[in-house]
């Protein structure tokens, strides 16, 4: 073989050798990122996971595009994300109502800690308790005091059996030793309407969920389910619990990203590299703003600590106000 042919092909066979050696995540990534919210566009979840992407869509090197899976309270969307690809190329958002639904669900089609790997905290909220605007809801106090001199127990809305805001609804209750008529909705939206009707005495949502009635005067905001009050706007004048004697009642709505389980750390890493940068854009950072969120980035081993101590947290919490997975 002549030397210069010879040169060549050795140049080429080892171009080739290289590129065999180099990992397949060594690119990444070379398409759109796919990131998956379990639940239908317009709400809190659908509205954090669309500032995230646009965000980390201007910096990774491809578009991130959220894909709302909607349907049977989240399991639809979240079992789609626990059995794709674990290539980077499908991301997911998970909250709070992933860490109590194997609390209150016999047969979930994924484990939350076994079929993801944590990338990064997104941030949390403070549920508030919301009451109409009577004279009985001018403070909790008052509201509580006036519950406890009822003849017929106060209607208090949740939004389903086994959600949050009827664990929240039924702690209270046994906090307080008041007894509630709980009356399930289909959500955090017409629950507050009929708060604001009179329908019903209060709610327990997120500051997103009740900001337009509570901004137009229709409900009000009496507690929040932290120790101490938040610095959020429109919360800061809200008691928190420690104001009410109601230890044991902290609960944050919280936010998460994580990748279907054996996704390659280097591709966990640069996904928690561009998440905690989208955090710390303003762009990001007032739409959070906005929606009563507080932003908290972590590392996989973090979060993976904080879900498992969420999903014991609400096991105990189901036993506690009787509920058995149905």
């Amino acid at each position: 073989m002549p030397t210069i042919h010879r040169r060549a092909f050795l140049a080429a066979g080892s171009t080739a050798l290289l590129a065999a050696a180099r990992p397949a995540w060594a690119a990444y990534p070379e398409r759109p990122i796919k990131l998956v919210v379990p639940w239908a566009a317009g709400g809190s979840t659908d509205a954090i996971a669309r500032a995230m992407a646009q965000r980390m869509g201007q910096t990774i090197g491809s578009p991130v595009i959220v894909d709302n899976r909607p349907g049977a309270a989240g399991m639809i969307g979240t079992d789609v994300a626990a059995k794709a690809a674990p290539d980077g190329y499908t991301i997911a958002i998970v909250e709070l109502p992933h860490a109590i639904a194997p609390a209150v669900t016999a047969k979930l089609p994924y484990d939350l800690l076994r079929d993801f790997t944590p990338v990064t905290m997104i941030g949390t909220s403070p549920l508030v308790f919301f009451a109409g605007m009577d004279g009985d809801s001018k403070d909790f106090k008052t509201f509580i005091k006036s519950a406890a001199a009822k003849s017929s127990p106060p209607a208090i809305a949740h939004s389903g059996a086994g959600t949050v805001s009827h664990l929240a609804a039924e702690m209270l209750a046994r906090r307080t030793n008041i007894r509630f008529n709980m009356v399930p909705y289909k959500g955090s939206a017409p629950a507050l309407t009929d708060v604001a009707a009179g329908t019903v005495a209060g709610h327990f949502a997120t500051l997103a969920s009740g900001s337009s009635l509570a901004g137009g005067n229709r409900i009000r905001p009496l507690l929040v389910t932290s120790t101490q009050r938040v610095n959020i706007a429109g919360l800061q004048n809200v008691p928190a619990l420690a104001e009410n004697n109601l230890k044991g009642m902290e609960i944050d709505q919280w936010w998460a990203m994580v990748t279907p389980a054996t996704t390659p750390l280097e591709v966990i890493e640069k996904l928690r590299r561009e998440a905690i940068a989208a955090l710390e854009h303003p762009s990001v950072k007032e739409r959070m703003a906005v929606l009563g969120v507080q932003m908290k980035g972590s590392t996989p081993g973090e979060l993976r600590a904080f879900l498992r101590s969420e999903a014991e947290r609400w096991q105990k919490v189901a036993h506690e106000v009787g509920l058995q997975p149905q």
